[in-house]
């Protein structure tokens, strides 16, 4: 049996010289292949970061691997960690990328990349955004990845973007509420909708559902009966919205019956609406 290599492997390596009693002398394997090679870190380090410009992804994520492995703990291992996270994004492995990027965050906290590591979870999540009709978790989670970058790194080149992956979050749960509070509309389940409505304006009312939400809650108000709220949600939306759409719809709704829009001070859609004033 041949066992070119094997020692000096086996020793770079750290790991123990064991051979099997069963392997006989017409054995011809090389155990040397058994036994990754290791090399320097900062040669690991380039051909990375060359399979990475000419579009080797895959290549790239091994090297960056391999110096975790071969070098821990190493600045090159710290680089090759979020290197590899933002490899294993590009290629939409999610969740290999997020598990990177929070073992980076949790062994380099206070490092100038830690930031990026922070950006790049929340950019998985982002990239997993559902449609409306769908669950929006990965919605929340962007929100979550996203303002924990703004909130512990706010003067970070990637604030501007995490912001704008915030609103584009923001305005798909608003929009999943919508959808929702409109098929509880169409069937005249009209409490659950007002819930869904509500919901919208109290929490997402930098949204571009905003107005939306108040015209329907004119119209759930005013099929309920409850011409004051219809009233209140009608002088809110025109007060802030007076060219809308939708407000000439529910002004047109509340004039069928001779009402006009006018605020109630003790409703919560006043309350609400003061907030809206500017926006």
């Amino acid at each position: 049996m041949r066992l070119r290599g094997v020692v000096v492997a086996l020793a770079v390596a750290g790991a123990p010289l064991t051979l099997s009693a069963c392997m006989t002398g017409d054995d011809d394997i090389d155990l040397a292949t058994y036994v990754e090679q290791t090399e320097p870190a900062d040669v690991l380090y380039n051909q990375a970061l060359a399979n990475m410009d000419a579009g080797r992804l895959s290549e790239a994520s091994k090297k960056f691997n391999a110096i975790d492995r071969q070098h821990p703990y190493s600045e090159f291992a710290r680089k090759s960690m979020v290197m590899g996270a933002f490899a294993d994004y590009r290629q939409g492995k999610y969740e290999e990328s997020i598990a990177s990027a929070k073992r980076y965050l949790t062994l380099y906290p206070a490092t100038p990349d830690a930031a990026y590591a922070q950006y790049i979870i929340g950019l998985c999540y982002y990239r997993q955004i559902r449609d409306v009709t769908q669950d929006q978790k990965e919605s929340r989670r962007t929100i979550e990845a996203m303002q924990e970058l703004v909130q512990r790194w706010p003067e970070s080149e990637y604030v501007d973007d995490a912001q704008d992956k915030i609103r584009f979050a923001r305005d798909q749960i608003a929009g999943k509420e919508m959808q929702t509070g409109r098929y509880y509309l169409e069937r005249r389940e009209y409490l659950a909708s007002v819930k869904r409505f509500r919901y919208v304006v109290e929490h997402y009312s930098n949204t571009r559902h905003i107005e939306e939400a108040l015209a329907r809650l004119t119209e759930a108000y005013y099929a309920m009966g409850l011409t004051s709220e219809a009233q209140t949600a009608a002088a809110v939306l025109g007060r802030n919205y007076p060219e809308s759409q939708w407000y000439k719809d529910s002004f047109k709704l509340l004039n069928s019956n001779g009402l006009q829009p006018r605020e109630n001070a003790g409703s919560w859609i006043s309350k609400a609406g003061a907030l809206l004033t500017g926006a």
